[in-house]
């Protein structure tokens, strides 16, 4: 493969990335309406905590766990910042 056929493929997958990022929001939107409608609190840090452990176990690499639970730290904050903005 030459190196643009590489890049082709990674902005495919950035595409994909990003339709199911914002797949996700919008689910995340959705918990967080019915949370305040029914009057929970919209962070849960224990959920938080599974969210990350369940994401960092799954993790075969090559990316290592440390960058997997950042990654997923900053979407959860990006997250909740949209859910409280609802």
């Amino acid at each position: 493969m030459t190196l643009q056929d590489l890049r082709k493929r990674i902005d495919q997958l950035d595409t994909r990335l990003l339709k199911l990022l914002n797949k996700r929001a919008r689910l995340a939107v959705r918990v967080g309406l019915l949370k305040k409608r029914v009057g929970q609190r919209l962070f849960d840090p224990k959920r938080e905590q599974t969210i990350l452990r369940r994401v960092t176990g799954a993790n075969h690499g090559p990316l290592p766990a440390q960058a997997v639970h950042a990654i997923y730290r900053e979407i959860l904050r990006q997250i909740r910042r949209l859910e409280q903005s609802v």
